[in-house]
């Protein structure tokens, strides 16, 4: 698949760094799920890392996309939205289901598993090599509520509103991979 990111609107990039994952590096077997026999952790989101953001920042949100699935339409592992302008790190974990973890006033969106939490990687043994698009974003409200954006949404429509509305600023990516032999 070609890049998620080619018919989005062009914004600055900052940087984004983990000490769980490493971009273009294959997941570790603590993010990666045990849904097919494969050994794997809980479902523990990885550390981030942020800085270089655009000064007008007032928000960001995180998230977490497989392009790759068998799905036609890719599949969304993680959301968060509302991450106050003066947070630029989560600690490994902060995607558990009760957001104990998050920054005060950040809140999960429902995963494609309508789950509101991270869920790690489930590469299939013996599919192809899938990526995932981690992905933190630098926005200009404080509260995606302002733009439409609810508790009970989607990851497709935070980052509709966001980018259709013009409220992306900037933009940091980092890309691991999964990929499972055939049995």
């Amino acid at each position: 698949m070609n890049d998620p990111f080619a018919r989005l609107p062009v914004v600055p990039s900052f940087r984004l760094t983990s000490t769980d994952v490493t971009d273009g590096q294959a997941l570790p077997l603590t993010q990666m799920s045990s849904v097919f026999g494969v050994p794997g952790g809980g479902d523990l989101s990885p550390q981030l890392s942020w800085s270089g953001a655009p000064a007008e920042t007032r928000s960001y949100t995180v998230t977490m996309y497989d392009p790759d699935a068998p799905s036609g339409s890719g599949f969304w592992h993680w959301a968060v939205a509302d991450i106050p302008a003066s947070v630029s790190e989560l600690p490994t974990g902060a995607g558990a289901g009760s957001g104990e973890h998050l920054p005060a006033g950040a809140f999960h969106i429902p995963d494609d598993a309508r789950l509101a939490h991270f869920i790690r990687g489930a590469p299939p043994p013996g599919n192809r090599r899938r990526r995932y698009v981690i992905v933190v974003q630098a926005i200009d409200v404080e509260q995606v509520g302002k733009i439409g954006v609810q508790v009970d949404s989607t990851p497709a429509w935070l980052g509709f509103s966001i980018n259709a509305g013009g409220q992306l600023l900037g933009r940091a990516v980092i890309t691991p991979w999964a990929e499972i032999p055939a049995a």
